[in-house]
């Protein structure tokens, strides 16, 4: 039969490495991969310094809309990914409003994001006080797992459970074999930490501590072994709760975790006081964390590189008092996770397949899109031309996020995203994205 489309690529990211050669798509599927040349209607040539990567899949993007359009929306977050290389977000259940808790819910979003995606996008459902009940229906409705919080989540509309009710969630998914991923920061450790107030960066660190995360850490690991659950750390930053996750796997706990660009790339040492943009939560730590981190992901204990997309507008950032205990914690990267990563992995010496694999093959496997992820035969042809010796000074403006706030303003990186494909179509203007469904993608 013959093929639609090929790409012809002096460096081609494969699942067993790097490589050259021919990528074959026919309907919108990748149909062969081979070191000899292919035929087809249409040939990409790639250039002697762009790289054939599989289009990155990012589970952890909130995206606000319905609800709070005016933060981020389906239409920039998902035209932001594809400028960034990835063809896969999940969206967070929070922030919109209302979150997505009931099916409800699930059915206004589903209905605000169709035929307005550039990339495909999937739902996680919210875990709340009150709502045990909506989780089967969830599940069965298609969603990729549940997210929680056990501190405060910053929104009144979805609360964050007791370990009590974090036991009795876990128990329930165990028997429907349902993922938890978890915002784990001990709201006790943090009631007992100075509070965040004004402009010293210092001293919102100083009120998210690293104790937060390692005690939340150690609550999740004996809940999920108690109920044999599948469970996942969100946006780990605490490089002390490391040993702790590696430990419980060893043991046989099914936990997973991840970390985000931006614990990778900035360092507190650098945060200048009053620059809210960066404050996120958990926060960015000091450099010698940010060292154990990247030994955290190489040797995979750390199993996946995730945005954290969390954009507000200027006003809530607080732009224009630079007070960290006013502002909105989060950090808008979506478009930016790419290069961000590689410019700090190159300059550590990791490869560019170890990036891939973080940021691509890893967390498709989390939430078992079998489809993506990888450049292999029956794939879908969800692809990124990236150029990883180019460089681009970021403008905030610029960026395709709704608001233009970015930590990395005026950040030089390297790797330069020339193009993504979708099933075998650049995007360009016309949403092309589809609606993905657990178990179905």
């Amino acid at each position: 039969m013959t093929l639609d489309l090929v790409f012809h690529a002096p460096r081609l990211v494969l699942p067993d490495g790097e490589t050259s050669g021919y990528v074959g798509v026919r309907d919108g599927v990748i149909a062969e991969v081979s070191p000899a040349p292919l035929e087809a209607p249409r040939v990409v040539e790639l250039a002697g310094d762009e790289v054939l990567l599989p289009g990155l899949v990012d589970t952890h993007v909130h995206v606000n809309e319905p609800g709070r359009t005016e933060w981020e929306g389906f239409a920039t977050a998902t035209r932001a990914a594809a400028a960034g290389g990835v063809t896969t977000v999940v969206d967070m259940p929070l922030n919109s409003v209302p979150p997505t808790t009931d099916l409800a819910a699930l059915a206004l979003k589903r209905a605000t994001a169709r035929d307005r995606i550039h990339v495909d996008v999937g739902f996680w459902g919210g875990a709340v006080p009150g709502n045990l009940g909506d989780l089967v229906a969830l599940h069965e409705a298609g969603v990729f797992g549940f997210k929680c919080f056990l501190p405060p989540s910053g929104v009144d509309e979805f609360g964050h459970l007791s370990p009590a009710e974090l036991a009795d969630a876990l128990r329930l998914l165990h028997g429907i074999g349902a993922l938890m991923i978890v915002h784990a920061e001990d709201p006790a450790v943090i009631s007992g930490a100075p509070p965040a107030a004004g402009r010293r960066y210092a001293d919102f660190l100083a009120s998210r501590p690293r104790a937060a995360e390692n005690t939340a850490v150690e609550t999740v690991i004996d809940l999920a072994r108690r109920a044999d659950a599948r469970v996942h750390v969100l946006h780990l930053s605490s490089s002390d709760a490391v040993p702790a996750v590696a430990a419980a796997r060893r043991s046989g706990v099914r936990i997973s975790a991840e970390t985000c660009p931006h614990y990778l790339t900035l360092r507190a040492e650098d945060i200048p006081d009053g620059a809210t943009q960066f404050k996120c939560c958990p926060p960015i730590r000091e450099s010698a964390n940010q060292d154990l981190l990247w030994q955290a992901v190489s040797d995979g204990t750390i199993d996946c590189v995730v945005s954290d997309h969390s954009p507000a507008t200027p006003a809530l950032k607080r732009l224009d008092t630079g007070d960290f205990g006013e502002a909105w914690g989060g950090i808008a990267g979506l478009q930016l996770g790419l290069p961000a990563v590689w410019t700090e992995a190159a300059s550590r010496g990791v490869p560019l397949t170890s990036v891939v694999r973080w940021m691509s093959s890893a967390p498709a496997d989390l939430v078992g899109l079998r489809r993506k992820g990888r450049i292999q035969v029956g794939n879908d042809a969800d692809l990124c031309v990236f150029a990883p010796e180019d460089t681009f000074t970021v403008r905030a403006a610029e960026l395709h996020h709704r608001n233009p706030v970015s930590a990395y303003d005026g950040r030089s990186l390297t790797g330069v995203v020339h193009s993504t494909w979708l099933r075998g179509h650049e995007i360009t203007g016309e949403p092309r994205g589809r609606l993905l469904v657990r178990g179905l993608a």
